[in-house]
C-alpha cells in the first residue's frame, strides 16, 4: 500500500514568504507611486505643498475623483467598465439642482431622489449588457453621450435657455443636512489646534486650515466600508469570482447577474455623491460637470491594481491612485514646470501600471 507523503511536502499548504504574499497585494504599485511622487515633489516644489493647506489643497481633487474612482475600482473587479461616469455627474448634477431650485424640495428628499435616479439609470445600463451580451465598454459609451445630452437639454428647459442652473447653494442655505455634503468637519478641532499653536494661523489667530473638507472624509469612509466588503464578506467574494470567470462563478451558485447590475448602481450612486458635493460647493450645476472623468476614474482603478480583464484590484489601490492624481494635478502648481505635463504623466502612469501589474500577475500565478 501506497504512503502518503510527508505534510512538509505538501506545496497545497507550503507558507508563503512575506515577499510572495507582499507581491500579491493589487496596490503594491499604486503605494510605491505614491512614495515616488512624494520624492519627487519633495525635491522639486514649494516647501508649501507638504504644510497642512498645502496638503489639503491636492486631497480635495484627489478625494472627488477618488469617490469615482474606488467605485470603478470594484466594477472593473467585477469584469465591466462605465464610462458614463462623468456624464452620470453632470446629469446627477443637473437632476440635484431641478430638485432644490425648481421645484424647492429640501435635502433630505432631493438627495435621495437623486441617488435614485442615478442608481436606476447604473440599473438599466448593467440589465443591457446582461441581457444583450454586448460589451459594457460599448453600452456606457452610448450612455456617455445620451446622458451628456440630456444634460445638456434638460438644463435649457429648467434655466430658460442656459447650460448652467443657478441658485443651488442659496436653496439649500440653513438645510440640516448641510453639512454633511459642504464645508469644513471639525472646525473646532482645528480651532482649538490653532490656539496651543499645533497648526499655522493667520494675523489674526484663525487657523490658516478651518478644518477638513467633507468629501475627504466621504473618500476615507467609502474606501474602508469597500475594502471591507471586498476582503471581508461573500459580497466581495462574488465580485472576485464573477470578474475572475463568471461562468464558474455562475455555475459554483454565485449571482453574477444581480452583482453586475448592482455595481453598476453603485458606480452611477458614487457619481451622484460627487455630483451633489460639488453643486452644493460651487453653487450651480452644469452641463460639463465631470467631464472626461470616466477615464481619469478607470485610470485611477488601474494605477491602484485593477486589470482591465476582471477579478483582481483593490480599493485600497484607487485610494491611492487617486492621491497620486491629487498630488501631480495641484503639486505641478508648486513647481517650474508647465502644468501640460499633467497629461505626459497621465498617459505615462497608466501604461507603467498596466505593465507593472501584468508582470506582477504573471510571477505570481507562474504565467508566461
Amino acid at each position: 500500500m501506497a504512503t502518503d507523503a510527508p505534510a512538509g511536502n505538501d506545496e497545497r499548504i507550503k507558507a508563503e514568504s512575506f515577499a510572495t504574499k507582499l507581491m500579491k497585494r493589487p496596490e503594491l504599485g499604486a503605494i510605491g507611486g505614491v512614495i515616488l511622487v512624494t520624492v519627487f515633489f519633495v525635491i522639486t516644489a514649494d516647501s508649501a505643498m507638504f504644510t497642512l493647506s498645502g496638503i489639503m489643497n491636492f486631497m480635495t481633487p484627489a478625494a472627488q475623483l477618488g469617490i469615482l474612482g474606488i467605485a470603478a475600482a470594484m466594477l472593473m473587479i467585477g469584469g465591466e467598465f462605465d464610462l458614463s461616469i462623468g456624464s452620470m455627474v453632470a446629469f446627477a448634477g443637473m437632476i440635484f439642482g431641478v430638485l432644490v431650485v425648481n421645484m424647492g424640495l429640501p435635502l433630505v428628499f432631493a438627495i435621495p431622489l437623486t441617488m435614485a435616479a442615478a442608481a436606476a439609470i447604473g440599473g438599466v445600463n448593467g440589465s443591457i449588457v446582461i441581457r444583450t451580451g454586448l460589451p459594457s465598454f460599448i453600452v456606457t459609451l452610448a450612455g456617455l453621450f445620451i446622458l451628456r445630452g440630456m444634460s445638456l437639454v434638460g438644463l435649457k428647459i429648467f434655466s430658460g435657455g442656459s447650460t448652467q442652473l443657478r441658485g443651488v447653494r442659496d436653496a439649500v442655505e440653513g438645510d440640516p443636512l448641510l453639512t454633511l455634503f459642504s464645508g469644513d468637519a471639525l472646525s473646532g478641532l482645528f480651532t482649538w489646534m490653532a490656539s496651543v499653536g499645533l497648526v499655522e494661523t493667520f494675523r489674526n489667530g484663525a487657523p490658516k486650515v478651518p478644518g477638513i473638507p467633507v468629501e475627504i472624509l466621504w473618500f476615507i469612509a467609502l474606501a474602508l466600508i469597500a475594502t471591507y466588503v471586498l476582503l471581508r464578506t461573500p459580497v466581495g467574494n462574488w465580485v472576485f469570482a464573477t470578474g475572475g470567470d463568471s461562468n464558474a462563478a455562475s455555475n459554483s451558485g454565485v449571482p453574477v447577474k444581480k452583482v453586475k447590475i448592482s455595481l453598476f448602481m453603485v458606480t452611477a450612486m458614487a457619481a451622484a455623491l460627487v455630483a451633489i458635493i460639488t453643486v452644493i460647493d460651487a453653487g450651480s450645476t452644469d452641463a460639463r460637470r465631470g467631464f472626461m472623468k470616466e477615464f481619469e476614474a478607470i485610470i485611477t482603478a488601474v494605477i491602484g491594481g485593477c486589470l482591465l480583464t476582471g477579478g483582481y484590484g483593490s480599493a485600497i489601490g484607487a485610494f491611492f491612485g487617486a492621491i497620486i492624481f491629487g498630488m501631480v494635478t495641484i503639486g505641478l502648481t508648486y513647481t517650474n514646470f508647465d502644468q501640460d505635463w499633467f497629461q505626459v504623466f497621465l498617459g505615462g502612469m497608466l501604461l507603467l501600471a498596466v505593465v507593472f501589474n501584468n508582470v506582477i500577475r504573471k510571477r505570481v500565478t507562474g504565467e508566461r
